[in-house]
């Protein structure tokens, strides 16, 4: 059973009537993807955070190498996705995308733009890829995460038991005020191309869990939507649909939390003020 906790869960009362989607669902993507799609209010900064396309398979351990290339599958899945987003959602995903460095995230957002009939810019971004958002110093780190496996490194990660990394609470902070001042217009969705490992450690700081299992785990093209209250960054909530469900964070409580632990507010990467043009 997921560790996830319930007590997060936003009122839909706080958002617009969700969209309802009844087309089907391209080949291979995860079913929980449509389902989110559901629960969308139209007319927000729309961001979806995603893993990467179907890539190539991995070591027993859980190690892929940044090498991996998307599959001949994958790179049909992520382009008939975005096909889907950009002809079922009422949001134009006309917006430049950011994604980790990596070839198969940066090919997926290129693909799932192409499916959308678009060639935006697509910034790299190392907060989207390790060393950057949890690992601090990746000589130390990786021999631990060949060593413990993928799962084990983000739970001691999220236990504050693992040498070379951030805090959790700096590292969702980080994420967020990248999404935060990267938020396209009302009415875009704007892609954010990940790895499994950032995003299920996002997840779980934004739930607030210090253990995660597989079955947590996000799938290959799983993503979460996720949007800002119109406020300053200290000051907004975090709405996101994840799996079915609608969430809300206060991003003042991660700031708390993160404070509570004993580290100083001047380490945090908190954005400047946000002029919305």
């Amino acid at each position: 059973m997921s560790k996830f906790s319930e007590s997060s869960r936003s009122e839909q009362s706080n958002a617009q009537k969700p969209l309802k989607m009844s087309a089907p669902a391209p080949a291979h993507l995860p079913d929980s993807m449509i389902s989110s799609v559901n629960l969308l209010p139209e007319n927000k900064r729309l961001i979806l955070f995603t893993r990467h396309s179907l890539r190539e398979r991995s070591d027993g351990n859980g190690f892929a190498s940044y090498q991996l290339p998307l599959t001949p599958k994958g790179r049909v899945l992520a382009k008939s996705w975005g096909r889907w987003l950009a002809g079922h959602l009422p949001y134009s995903l006309d917006v430049d995308s950011i994604s980790s460095p990596i070839g198969r995230c940066i090919d997926t957002a290129q693909l799932m733009q192409e499916g959308a009939g678009l060639q935006r810019p697509i910034a790299h971004q190392s907060l989207l890829v390790e060393p950057g958002s949890l690992v601090t110093e990746p000589e130390i780190a990786n021999a631990v995460f060949k060593e413990i496996g993928v799962l084990n490194f983000i739970n001691r990660f999220l236990q504050g038991n693992l040498e070379g990394t951030k805090n959790a609470y700096q590292g969702g902070l980080d994420i967020l005020s990248l999404f935060y001042q990267n938020q396209p217009q009302h009415g875009h969705l704007m892609l954010a191309v990940s790895h499994d490992t950032l995003l299920s450690a996002f997840l779980a700081i934004m739930f607030d869990v210090i253990e995660i299992d597989w079955n947590d785990w996000p799938k290959m093209m799983e993503g979460v939507f996720l949007w800002f209250d119109d406020k300053p960054f200290e000051q907004a909530n975090a709405y996101f649909v994840w799996r079915g469900e609608v969430y809300v964070r206060p991003i003042n409580t991660l700031i708390d939390s993160y404070r509570a632990a004993g580290f100083h507010p001047s380490k945090l990467l908190l954005p400047p003020k946000v002029r919305w043009t």
